[in-house]
Parts: structure tokens; sequence; C-alpha cells
């Protein structure tokens, strides 16, 4: 009997150091701020891959930031040659185009305002947030499921984030729709904290020339016409018309859909510019997935593989919007 019940004590000592060797979700939650509040800035390097066309997108991802609210970050497609820069300073938050010389400067909340599946302190504070966010811990890793703060957050309303246990960065995020399909996919490589940064590190002139010197400014937009692009969400809407028109650039190709709403979608040649002037505008950066555009009023304005694209709609919120600005991201077919 003595024996049986040491043996009994002993499995349940050795049930509750296991106990004690987990986390609960509120102690990593905890500990995650305490990290951010301690946190002077990082360097970051990951994999983005979108799953939204018929054929998947892969960008590198840089990521710099400096406490408390400036940032670099720096996207790059290297099968499609393509890439852009967020620069956030005390001027405001800038989106740059290195390859057509083209910047655009906003008055933006940007990143508060919304979720960045790259940003640390952004999948910190969706983890904060949510009181409904699901947990669990593996040996290396906490996971944390929970809802996004998107604008189009319908259309990806969860994330599933994995933190690495030893130090507290970031593992991977996969933003999922509704049935919980990963559309996005950002696989960090590395992340290091507390990262010092040059006086001018975050200054837009200075980026824009590094950015050119690795993908030097295109002397003109390739002679010819471009493939014309069609957006894939437009549930309950149709083509009613296509009409192209000549213009000093070449042409310019205007979309019209009607049905249960409508909107216009125009596209035509970026042009380059010569002289690097920053555009002022008067509406919010918005994360399309395959680039980064400009939302205002009842418009997105963005520019894809040296193509210019607006849509514009009284009809679509602007959820819907970037719903149908997303969708056109695709491949060139009707």
């Amino acid at each position: 009997m003595k024996k049986m019940l040491m043996l009994f004590a002993g499995i349940m000592l050795l049930l509750a150091l296991s106990a004690c060797g987990q986390k609960s979700q509120g102690d990593v939650v905890s500990e995650l701020n305490d990290k951010l509040g301690e946190m002077k800035g990082y360097k970051a390097n990951a994999k983005m891959t979108l799953k939204m066309g018929t054929e998947p997108q892969v960008y590198n991802v840089e990521i710099w930031h400096k406490d408390p609210s400036f940032y670099r970050v720096n996207l790059k497609n290297e099968e499609k040659d393509q890439s852009q820069m967020i620069l956030k300073n005390d001027d405001g938050v800038y989106v740059l185009t290195p390859a057509l010389n083209k910047s655009f400067k906003f008055q933006s909340e940007w990143p508060e305002n919304s979720s960045q599946a790259y940003l640390f302190e952004s999948l910190v504070k969706d983890i904060t947030e949510d009181k409904s966010a699901t947990y669990k811990e593996t040996d290396k890793h906490y996971v944390f499921v929970t809802k996004t703060r998107y604008q189009n957050n319908k259309m990806l309303p969860f994330q599933e984030i994995t933190i690495n246990k030893k130090d507290l960065s970031p593992v991977s995020v996969k933003v999922m729709d509704p049935d919980k399909t990963a559309l996005v996919l950002v696989e960090f490589s590395k992340v290091k904290f507390n990262t010092n940064f040059d006086k001018d590190a975050f200054d837009m002139k200075k980026n824009m020339t590094s950015a050119q010197l690795e993908a030097p400014v295109m002397a003109e937009v390739q002679d010819g016409g471009f493939a014309v692009k069609y957006p894939e969400a437009i549930n309950g809407m149709n083509l009613t018309e296509e009409k192209e028109i000549a213009t000093e650039k070449g042409e310019r190709i205007i979309l019209t859909y009607e049905g249960t709403k409508s909107f216009t979608l125009v596209q035509e040649k970026a042009e380059v510019v010569q002289t690097s002037v920053s555009t002022n505008v008067n509406g919010e950066p918005v994360d399309l997935g395959y680039t980064v555009g400009a939302m205002t009023g009842n418009t997105i304005a963005w520019t894809f593989e040296g193509v210019d694209y607006m849509l514009a709609s009284k009809d679509l919120n602007q959820e819907e919007m970037i719903e149908v600005a997303r969708s056109v991201g695709g491949d060139p077919v009707k």
C-alpha cells in the first residue's frame, strides 16, 4: 500500500511539474507586451506568398522599425522585377515606386489603423486586442489564431500567428479567408531586435536613391500595348463596356461593370517621372497584397508591372473596392 501511495505521489508530482512548464495565454501576451515596451527597434527579413490568383506571387520583404514611429518596408518581387517601399518618418507616410521615380505622400495613421502581417508590433496588438483569440503551445512555438483589423476583413478575417518561444520573435503569419484557407503567408527568416540605425536611414530621398541603385529607373515604359486585366471579385456585376481611348502615352482602356452595383476600372501605361517629386495624396495607403495603392474617397489608384490602374465607384463601399482591386492582380483573363 505504501508503494502504491509513493507511486501515486510521484505521478502527481510529474504532472505538476509538466503543468508548470506550460505558460498560460495571459502570460505569453504579457511577455509580448513587455518585449514591445523594451524594444527600441528591429530589422527583419521575410518571404510573403500571395495565393489570390491562379499562380502564387512571392515577395521578399525587408522591414526596419525605429521606435516609436519610423518604418521602412521594402517589397520586391524578383520574378516580375517589381519593387515598392513604404516609408514613414516625421514628414509623413511615403509609398515609393523606384523604377518609375514616383513617390506618393500621405498624412496617415499607417500602420496603426490596420493589421500588418509583417510588422511585429502590429501582430502583438492583434493578439492583445482580440479577447476571443485561441492559443496553443508547442515544443518551440506559441501559436495564436486571432481576428484581423484589415479594412477588408470580411475577405481576410483571421490569421494564425506563430511566435518563437526563445526570443518572442515572429516565425510565420497565415492570413486566412472565412473558410480558414491561408491566402497570405509571411515567413520570417531573420529578426534582429534593438538594432541601431543611421541618422538618415528613414530619409525619403536617400531611400529612393539607394533603391534605384538596385533597380534603376526605367528609361521609358516599354513600347507596344499591355495585357488588359479583369477583376475576379465581381459578384452580381457584369462587364457591359470595354472602351479604348488613344492618349499621348498610348492607349487607355476603360472597363465598365454594372449590375447589383457598378464601378469603372481604367488602365493605361505608367509614365516614368523625370524629376522625382512627391505627390501629396489626401487619402490612405491601402494594401492590395501585390502592391500598395492610394485610396481617396470613391477611388483607388495603383501601379503594377508598368501599368497605372484607377478604380472608381459610387456604389461600392471601401471594403468592396479593396476586394475588387485585390482581384485585379491575377492573370489577364476575362
